[in-house]
């Protein structure tokens, strides 16, 4: 049960979102100057720029897929409070390090540490569902994915802005909004999990596909999970390589990249805030997931098709429909996983996000590579989105069997 404390509750909802957006804001804010500031370190064209993105992508990953599991059990342990706060001091030293950061070594050490420490995702889910429960939950998972969306608002545009000022500006300004939100919590934010409701710490949670394992054990949670991680690496495709694709396909800069970003998150926010809602009166939280994935995939074959920098805003609000996925799937797995393992689910969760943020970046721009090197006869900037379509579409059959196994 959700603890009963009105005070706790608010402060853990109001900072849980919080995070997410300032989370979000961060990581807009930095989006759209990327691809620059690889070039300049590597002297590199767009193409093989990429492909080093998804290399550092892939360090961050690989050190959050590894300690993720750690920190979730952690977090069922001693309470959200302190982990959540670990990580976020380590976020803020990450954009510290990336804004000084004169050589491509330095830039991964900085992922390294943030990947090491980064289990906010984790946490501040299992936040909402230590203060939520049944369809609440739902809309909370949709909440979060709304501040996701409402950062990524205001990220990007603020970071197409900065970059006018300077390729590294854009690093300190997301170092200031960490920090502030790490203060927040340290001063004012309470503790969620209450101590009768926490479990000891073993050292078989510490192997990282321990949660993943352990999770599975509930009924139809395997499949979910398969589901969960097909359509984010396909769903990944936008992170990994838009701002690569739209500077290679229409030449546009950072403004331009910051500004597609920030509408796809406004749209985002209002499907997860208003769309979401609507859907779960009429509808499951399977046949929203599954809906969700068909839209995705359908705009990603969209692309394919466009020409003209300009159509790309029109396909953009509809784009954002993919967000009704991941709160839906999320949801199914908390309604198949014991109240006492909720931390551990979210860890699972985690670990599985962050297999996706593995492979997906390497295979995504890599594909982006093959597609745009040199210009060659099957030279396609959109094409790593029909190859995600596909991905997107092969999520559906987990996704439906575990439904049919409820």
């Amino acid at each position: 049960m959700p603890h009963s404390n009105n005070k706790v509750t608010d402060h853990a909802a109001y900072f849980a979102l919080m995070t997410v957006f300032l989370d979000a804001v961060g990581i807009g804010i930095i989006s759209p100057i990327i691809p620059e500031l690889l070039q300049n370190l590597t002297h590199t064209n767009i193409s093989e720029a990429a492909t080093y993105g998804g290399y550092l992508t892939f360090v961050y990953a690989a050190m959050q897929f590894i300690f993720a599991p750690i920190l979730g059990n952690l977090s069922d342990s001693i309470g959200r409070r302190p982990v959540l706060l670990i990580s976020l001091a380590a976020l803020a030293i990450d954009y510290l390090i990336l804004g000084f950061a004169g050589s491509l070594s330095i830039l991964f050490a900085g992922r390294l540490i943030a990947g090491i420490f980064g289990a906010t995702p984790a946490t501040v889910s299992a936040f909402m569902t230590d203060i939520s429960t049944g369809k609440q939950r739902t809309k909370n998972f949709g909440l979060l994915g709304a501040s996701f969306g409402a950062g990524f608002v205001a990220g990007p545009l603020i970071g197409g802005l900065l970059a006018e000022y300077g390729v590294r500006v854009p690093f300190f300004a997301a170092f200031a909004l960490v920090l502030l939100n790490f203060f927040y919590g340290l001063f004012i934010l309470p503790e969620s999990l209450a101590a009768g409701r926490r479990r000891s710490f073993t050292l078989r949670g510490l192997h990282p596909f321990d949660a993943i394992l352990t999770s599975m054990k509930a009924p139809a949670v395997g499949l979910l999970l398969l589901a969960f991680f097909l359509f984010n690496m396909a769903d990944h495709s936008y992170v990994s390589v838009w701002p690569f694709y739209t500077r290679e396909a229409f030449q546009w800069g950072s403004r331009q990249v910051g500004f597609t970003l920030a509408i796809f998150g406004f749209f985002h926010a209002l499907t997860q805030i208003f769309v979401i809602g609507f859907l779960l009166r009429r509808m499951s939280e399977t046949a929203i997931a599954v809906f969700g994935i068909l839209s995705t995939a359908l705009i990603m074959i969209t692309f394919l098709f466009i020409s003209e920098g300009w159509i790309v805003y029109l396909f953009l609000p509809f784009s954002a429909l993919g967000g009704l996925t991941m709160p839906a799937i999320q949801a199914l797995l908390t309604q198949r996983t014991a109240d006492t393992h909720q931390g551990q689910l979210q860890g699972a969760i985690s670990s599985v996000m962050s297999l996706t943020t593995i492979f997906s970046p390497l295979i995504m721009t890599q594909v982006f590579y093959l597609f745009t090197k040199d210009h060659h006869r099957y030279y396609h900037p959109a094409g790593v989105f029909g190859f995600a379509a596909l991905i997107c579409f092969l999520a559906l059959i987990p996704l439906i069997r575990a439904n049919k196994g409820a």
